[in-house]
């Protein structure tokens, strides 16, 4: 079978989608092709004494907390470089993950994802040969960040101040 006929099988998601993951339903999560592994964000991670680790999905400012400890001595520690060229070691664990009405278990690092769009990354070990990813296809909504909206009502009222406020003064400092 050739790699086009094999591509024919696969389901098409988008860059963002809804998943399931251990039972919460409706978690925003981002696709992405250029990542290696997925990741959950997580809180109160605890290596217990007799080598359980325990920890709770998401954190407890997200809607998504249900404040559940999930358990587990199925697991690893990985070496994770961000996109920035920073390292960290994270704990990697099997859960199992629905997306577009596909259910199967995969592995997600362990990670602080408050402060990123989205609380679920999935990388391409996790759709490699399950689906096809179609960029023009976004089944997330994501709300406009107010913060960009304001710089570039700034940047369109005095564009050379603007310069000299963000621009210039970023690059002074490198």
């Amino acid at each position: 079978m050739s790699s086009s006929e094999k591509s024919h099988n696969l389901s098409i998601i988008g860059s963002t989608e809804y998943v399931e993951i251990a039972g919460i339903k409706n978690i925003p999560a981002k696709v992405d092709t250029g990542a290696d592994s997925s990741s959950i964000w997580a809180s109160s991670i605890n290596m217990q004494e007799d080598g359980a680790l325990t920890f709770c999905l998401f954190g407890q400012k997200s809607p998504l907390y249900t404040g559940e400890r999930l358990k587990t001595t199925d697991y690893t520690a990985r070496v994770i470089r961000s996109s920035h060229g920073d390292e960290q070691i994270r704990y990697r664990v099997s859960l199992p993950v629905t997306i577009s009405s596909q259910t199967f278990k995969t592995t997600f690092t362990l990670a602080d994802r408050s402060r990123n769009n989205f609380p679920v990354l999935i990388g391409r070990r996790t759709i490699e040969g399950k689906y096809l990813v179609d960029v023009s296809k976004a089944n997330v909504i994501r709300r406009s960040n107010p913060k960009t909206l304001n710089l570039n009502q700034e940047l369109k009222a005095d564009p050379y101040e603007f310069h000299q406020k963000y621009i210039k003064k970023e690059r002074s400092s490198e």
